[in-house]
C-alpha cells in the first residue's frame, strides 16, 4: 500500500518555517488480517516536527497495533493464565506474533485508557434506572456496594534489585520507564458495585486510591445511571467505618445501610467461640439462637438477649467477647433491622458485592504475580468493562474513533 505525500496548505500566509520532505518511509500495521506494510513520504518542520496527518487519518498515529488487535490482545491477557500464555493463545488461535512484554504494555495502556474515558463520562452505563424494577408494576430498586481487597504489588526493593540487574542504559538504545515500586508487598484496591435486584444490570468499578477516592468513585457512577431517580436506593455492606462514612456523605440519596448478614454472624460466631469451646456444640447453639434473633427479632432483642446473657458470667474473657459484640451491633443498630429489611423484601446479603472482589482480582493473585499500581489498575479496568456489559459498547466506540 502506497500512500500519496500530503503537501502543507496553501492559505496564502507566509510561514516562518515550512515542511520539508524527508524521504520514505516503511510502517508495519498488525492487524486482524494480518500485517500490513505501509510505505509513504513525511515531512518534517523545525516548528511542529514530523507532520503525521496521513497516520492519523487511517489510524495509525497512536500505535501499529490496530484497535481489532488491541480487542483481542486484552481479551486473552485478561484470562488467569499469565501474559506469555496469553502471547501464545494469541498466536495459536490468530497467528498474530506478539511478545508477552508487548503484549503486557497494549493491554496496560488500553485499561488505562478505559479509566480516562470513564473520568471524562464518555462512557455510557450499560443499564439505566428503568431496567432496575423488580417486577413490571414493582419499584425500581437499586443496591450499593463497596468493599477492599488486597493486591500484590511489586516493591521499591524489589524494583532496585531488578535496576540493578538490567545495568546501566546503552547509547541509543529505548528503555520502557520502570515505575517506582510500592511501599508495602499488599495494597488494598477498592471495589464498588451498583445492581438491580436479579444482579442481571451492574455497573462495576475499581480503584487503587483510597477511602475518598473510592467514595468520589461511586458519586460519579451514581450519577451516571441517575441513582436518584429509583424508588428504593438500598446499600448493603460489611460495616467497615469508611464504608458507612463514604456512602452516608457521597451518597445521601440512599433510603438505607444495611449490614452485610454473614459479616454480622461472623462476629456472632467469634464471641460463640471465645464464651464456649471453639466448635462444641454449645457454641454452635447459642451462635445459632443469636442469629435467629437477628433475622426475626430485631436488634433490639437482639442486645436485650446479649446483656443478659454477660451477666451470667465472671470469666473477663468472656464478657470482653460479649461486650465487643455488644458494642458492634449497637454502632449498627439501624443497620441490623432485618425482620424489616425481610419483610419488604430486601436482601441482607452483600453476595454480588463479594462476588464481584473474586471476578476483578483472579487474573492478578496468580502463583506469583506482583504488580505496579498502573498496570493493576489497567487489568481490573477492563475485567469490569467485561462485568458491567460495556465490553463491545466500548470497543465499537474505539473503532469509531480509529
Amino acid at each position: 500500500m502506497r500512500l500519496r505525500p500530503l503537501f502543507p496548505p496553501r492559505n496564502g500566509t507566509k510561514t516562518k518555517s515550512r515542511l520539508r520532505h524527508k524521504g520514505k518511509q516503511s510502517v508495519e500495521h498488525s492487524t486482524v488480517n494480518g500485517v500490513v506494510k505501509l510505505e509513504r513520504i513525511y515531512w518534517w518542520s523545525t516548528e511542529s516536527g514530523r507532520d503525521d496527518t496521513i497516520d492519523r487519518l487511517i489510524g495509525i498515529v497512536a500505535d501499529r497495533v490496530s484497535v481489532g488487535v488491541r480487542q483481542m490482545c486484552c481479551r486473552v491477557a485478561i484470562s488467569q493464565q499469565g501474559f506469555a500464555k496469553a502471547a501464545e493463545h494469541l498466536h495459536h488461535l490468530a497467528q498474530i506474533r506478539i511478545s508477552k512484554e508487548h503484549l503486557r504494555v497494549i493491554v496496560e495502556s488500553e485499561g488505562q485508557l478505559v479509566l480516562n474515558i470513564q473520568r471524562k463520562g464518555l462512557l455510557a452505563a450499560g443499564f439505566s434506572i428503568e431496567d432496575c424494577k423488580t417486577s413490571p408494576k414493582g419499584p425500581k430498586r437499586v443496591y450499593v456496594g463497596t468493599d477492599g481487597v488486597k493486591i500484590p504489588m511489586v516493591t521499591e526493593s524489589e524494583k532496585n534489585k531488578r535496576r540493578h540487574l538490567r545495568g546501566a542504559k546503552r547509547p541509543g538504545s529505548k528503555r520502557r520507564w520502570m515505575n517506582r515500586g510500592a511501599d508495602n508487598r499488599y495494597k488494598e484496591f477498592k471495589i464498588a458495585t451498583i445492581y438491580d435486584e436479579s444482579n442481571e444490570h451492574r455497573q462495576v468499578v475499581a480503584t487503587s486510591g483510597n477511602h475518598e477516592a473510592a467514595g468520589r468513585l461511586l458519586r460519579r457512577e451514581a450519577g451516571r445511571i441517575n441513582l436518584g431517580d429509583a424508588d428504593e436506593k438500598l446499600a448493603v455492606a460489611d460495616g467497615a467505618d469508611w464504608i458507612a462514612k463514604q456512602l452516608k456523605s457521597k451518597l445521601p440519596m440512599l433510603d438505607c445501610q444495611i449490614l452485610d448478614f454473614y459479616h454480622l454472624s461472623e462476629h456472632v460466631w467469634s464471641a460463640a467461640n471465645s464464651c464456649f469451646t471453639q466448635g462444641s456444640e454449645r457454641a454452635k447453639q447459642f451462635a445459632c439462637e443469636l442469629l435467629h434473633i437477628a433475622k426475626h427479632e430485631g436488634p433490639t432483642a437482639l442486645l436485650t438477649q446479649l446483656m443478659d446473657e454477660r451477666q451470667k458470667y465472671r470469666s473477663k474473657n468472656k464478657r470482653k467477647a460479649l461486650k465487643e459484640l455488644i458494642q458492634y451491633i449497637a454502632r449498627r443498630f439501624e443497620m441490623c433491622e432485618y425482620p424489616k429489611f425481610i419483610e419488604r423484601g430486601w436482601q441482607i446479603g452483600s453476595g454480588p458485592t463479594e462476588a464481584m472482589c473474586k471476578v476483578l482480582t483472579y487474573r492478578l493473585k496468580g502463583a506469583g504475580m506482583r504488580w505496579d499500581r498502573p498496570g493493576a489498575d489497567g487489568i481490573m479496568a477492563l475485567i469490569a468493562l467485561q462485568q458491567s456489559n460495556t465490553w463491545k459498547s466500548y470497543w465499537d466506540s474505539r473503532k469509531q474513533a480509529a
